[in-house]
């Protein structure tokens, strides 16, 4: 199948690119790489009227380091942060995250911030934002708000996003102390995970697991001190899992309590 019929806009500002949604609104679909867009247009699963391109938005372009915190804009594609030199001593866990995502030539177009706007809650990128506590920044017409990566993902392939608003950039908190593992299982490397979980120790022990493909949206727990087996079966217990082509709620469910071990155990061990 091909997409129904379309009018293409490519704004130069992130002002004139908000001007469009505000006249567009919920007509409007904002293409960035078009990795997930375009395959959903094929499909029409989505039916938009018109497409903002943003790919060249030289606003949207940065890998800002604000201290506290890295933001990296809307335009920015995956490989070009995978090889940001900063992202392993600022970023740890995205640095061992994205090499899950996808392949090579996808995240040569596919962005960080698409993958954010596309909530997969399978997704590697949504799934560290999520670990990390990090924030999305919308702008519209009206002003810009900063949602944490909880308030922003709503459920699957939802978020809190309003149809006049601009994702403009993400931002992920620095935790350059930080020992990190990521893991997935998928029918084939590049496929979007069954499960995927990120473990993540700071300098003073606390460990937070992130768990993607058993709910709607990413899930984050809180490891305290104890026994990472009991903690994981609660976890579980918590999260029934949900049921598709390709997987069932009970595979989900053995494949994180086999995973996350291994991940907690892989951060544990890593070097800082």
């Amino acid at each position: 199948m091909k997409p129904r019929p379309f009018d293409y806009a490519r704004p130069e500002t992130i002002d004139e690119a908000v001007a469009l949604l505000a006249e567009y609104g919920d007509d409007a679909r904002v293409l960035a790489g078009g990795q997930s867009l375009m395959a959903m247009m094929n499909l029409r699963l989505a039916d938009p009227a018109v497409l903002i391109d943003i790919a060249r938005v030289a606003e949207m372009s940065h890998i800002r380091d604000l201290g506290d915190k890295i933001e990296v804009g809307a335009a920015v594609i995956q490989n070009r942060l995978l090889a940001w030199p900063e992202l392993k001593a600022k970023l740890p866990l995205l640095a061992v995250a994205l090499p899950w995502v996808g392949h090579f030539q996808t995240r040569n177009k596919g962005t960080i911030c698409g993958s954010i706007a596309h909530a997969d809650p399978s997704s590697e990128i949504p799934l560290s934002l999520a670990t990390l506590e990090g924030e999305v920044v919308l702008r519209s017409a009206r002003g810009e708000r900063v949602l944490t990566a909880s308030a922003f993902q709503l459920d699957m392939l939802t978020t809190a996003r309003e149809g006049d608003e601009l994702i403009v950039a993400v931002r992920f908190p620095v935790k350059p102390a930080c020992r990190v593992a990521f893991r997935e299982v998928a029918r084939r490397h590049g496929d979007f995970a069954i499960v995927a979980v990120a473990a993540m120790i700071d300098g003073d022990g606390a460990t937070r697991l992130g768990v993607g493909g058993m709910a709607g949206t990413p899930v984050v727990r809180e490891i305290a001190d104890g026994n990472v087996k009991d903690i994981v079966e609660q976890t579980i217990a918590e999260l029934a899992g949900y049921e598709d082509l390709h997987a069932s709620a009970e595979l989900r469910r053995d494949l994180l309590r086999n995973l996350a071990p291994v991940v907690i155990a892989e951060a544990q061990t890593c070097a800082a």
